[in-house]
């Protein structure tokens, strides 16, 4: 399957750039990587991308984006886009020489988990409408992408993440998966709890958990260039 994806710039190692949940390549046209190679894809069922029935799981997500990698990428996802880069860097370590999390869909705790079955019903019920009710407010542009995602992409990426065998989307199976990540991780968490468990878990002796307690779930675009000027100053050079 062939995804949608804008690339530009030509500088230094790519940056691969994956979106979340109901969103598309657009959320990051604010942040200037300036003349850095960057790639960003529209998932499988997402913005100009094909919408098929089937294959939504992160590793699915991950593996529409080879054909897109020829070399290693700094790979960067947000939400559930954290998710299928996280997939990329276990399922195929060669092709991610580091990984940026935002906010990142995995770690639900107990209390969140109690409310995944009920999230997917009403997702499986009412598509788009259900999703803006669970995320609440959302800037316009983003709520615009959100609804004009089809209905059975949002029950099917939730799914993926949360239900299907071997989702790592719960706690205890992100502990578990997650430990197959080689590479350095940036972890940048709106949630102080979030990143201190994330901290707390075993990994690359460069990986480094931040927290931005003021900011909301969209912390990149809440703090863009601060976001850039992080990145940067972690891995300016690869």
């Amino acid at each position: 399957m062939n995804v949608y994806a804008e690339t530009r710039g030509r500088e230094g190692p790519p940056l691969l750039l994956v979106h979340g949940w109901g969103g598309d390549h657009r959320v990051w046209h604010a942040l200037d990587f300036g003349e850095r190679r960057v790639i960003a894809p529209d998932l499988r069922g997402h913005g100009r991308s094909p919408a098929p029935a089937t294959g939504y799981r992160p590793v699915d997500l991950a593996r529409d984006l080879l054909p897109l990698l020829d070399e290693p990428v700094l790979a960067i996802g947000h939400s559930m886009g954290a998710q299928v880069v996280t997939a990329l860097a276990v399922e195929h370590p060669e092709l991610v020489s580091a990984l940026v999390v935002i906010a990142p869909a995995y770690g639900a705790d107990e209390a969140e988990e109690r409310l995944i079955p009920g999230r997917l019903a009403a997702l499986r019920a009412d598509g788009a409408a259900a999703a803006s009710r669970q995320l609440g407010p959302l800037p316009p542009p983003i709520a615009e992408r959100l609804l004009a995602t089809p209905g059975h992409v949002l029950a099917e990426c939730y799914a993926g993440m949360y239900t299907l065998p071997g989702a790592f989307g719960v706690r205890r199976e992100s502990e578990r998966y997650l430990a197959g990540r080689t590479c350095p991780v940036l972890a940048v968490h709106n949630v102080p709890e979030a990143a201190r468990w994330e901290a707390g878990l075993p990994g690359h002796h460069r990986s480094t958990t931040v927290v931005w307690p003021d900011a909301g779930h969209f912390l990149h675009l809440d703090h863009p260039a601060a976001f850039v000027d992080l990145v940067l100053s972690e891995w300016g050079t690869g």
